[in-house]
């Protein structure tokens, strides 16, 4: 997973032109419920955000495509909430971790509809949430507002991150040229001690 990473970062700031495609790609996958299991795309986005001050990549495509990525994410899970919802336990990743969905449930009777805007900051959850809103025949309406605020407010958070956590290395004073490839490497390893994290709460949860 650390060397997908990487390499996706090194592209975006090789392709800087492409900057709003590429980000609303990542941002898409990690909020599409299916592929958000497989994807890194937290992450990636905090490296994204760290790559803004010194001007590597631009500020408002990063933000755009972030925004809009996330949003159509959510909006496309809704749908196949909206339309399959019955069939979706009987089907990957749901069928062999059914956990994933017990728990979008949950937050979803505690918090109802407002679990559409909590879901998006917590990542377990994330791209399921969508889904049981959906399957569940939430009215659409609802569901867009809590969809777009939701976005508008958690892809900004996470560039900040990133922006920052280089803006406080540079702080330290190191030299110029390991201040992104340090920040780079905190959050691969932050992104790795979440994937062994959640890989562990599944194992466990079906050992129960």
């Amino acid at each position: 997973m650390a060397n997908v990473i990487q390499e996706i970062v090194g592209f975006i700031s090789e392709y800087s032109r492409w900057t709003l495609a590429i980000v609303f790609l990542i941002s898409f996958g990690e909020s599409f419920a299916f592929v958000s299991f497989l994807f890194p795309g937290t992450t990636i986005l905090i490296a994204a955000g760290a790559l803004i001050p010194s001007g590597t990549i631009p500020f408002w495509p990063v933000l755009i495509g972030s925004v809009v990525g996330a949003t159509l994410g959510d909006f496309i899970s809704y749908g196949i909430g909206y339309r399959f919802g019955p069939v979706l336990e009987t089907r990957w990743p749901f069928a062999t971790h059914p956990n994933l969905l017990a728990k979008g449930h949950a937050l979803f009777e505690k918090h109802g509809a407002l679990s559409v805007f909590v879901g998006r900051f917590l990542g377990p959850v994330r791209a399921v949430v969508p889904l049981v809103a959906g399957s569940l025949q939430m009215p659409v309406e609802r569901f867009v507002i809590a969809n777009i605020v939701s976005a508008i407010i958690w892809a900004p958070a996470l560039l900040f991150v990133g922006w920052f956590t280089v803006t406080a290395i540079g702080a330290l004073r190191l030299a110029k040229e390991l201040e992104l490839p340090i920040s780079i490497g905190i959050f691969i390893a932050v992104a790795v001690g979440l994937a062994v994290a959640r890989i562990s709460r599944v194992y466990h949860g079906r050992r129960q």
